[in-house]
């Protein structure tokens, strides 16, 4: 493991271990997002992906709610490819917020972040930088996770 990678691993334990510990979070470990990814995979790779922009770009974050944000853009709790979901990519970050906001305490930033993930999909307009690396992140990741070539993907690191 490279140090950048033992530094995301640690950012991610030191501020998201309770959101990768939640009953919510081990949920997702069933729910398919992207390709053969988790949506609990998808969100430790695009919570790597910000922290790595963050750091590549010297761009001046809260490390915490950009860690917190990553990890819970998309808590929405459901298996998307089920019917009943047609519009998901319009709505799950509307859910996502809403099912954060109840599991944990999450500051405007990191409301931010949710909300606007879906940028321009979403006709949301981010408001902060972190809202803006995650955006830039989430699609970054999930045309890896979907491209038979998966090397820019983090290696499974334990952020446990």
């Amino acid at each position: 493991m490279n140090s950048f990678d033992r530094k995301a691993a640690e950012l991610i334990r030191r501020y998201g271990s309770d959101i990768l510990a939640s009953e919510g979070m081990q949920k997702s470990r069933a729910f398919v997002q992207h390709g053969t990814q988790s949506i609990y995979d998808h969100s430790l790779h695009v919570t790597s992906m910000c922290i790595r922009l963050s750091r590549k770009l010297h761009i001046r974050i809260d490390e915490r709610a950009l860690v917190r944000g990553a990890l819970l853009h998309d808590y929405f709790l459901y298996d998307w490819h089920e019917d009943g979901h047609k519009w998901h990519g319009f709505h799950h970050a509307a859910t996502s917020l809403k099912n954060a906001r109840r599991d944990f305490e999450i500051g405007q930033i990191e409301a931010d972040m949710i909300w606007c993930h879906m940028f321009p999909l979403n006709l949301r307009v981010p408001r902060c930088r972190e809202s803006w690396i995650l955006c830039i992140a989430d699609k970054i990741s999930s045309v890896a996770e979907l491209s038979p070539v998966q090397s820019i993907l983090p290696k499974k690191l334990k952020y446990e």
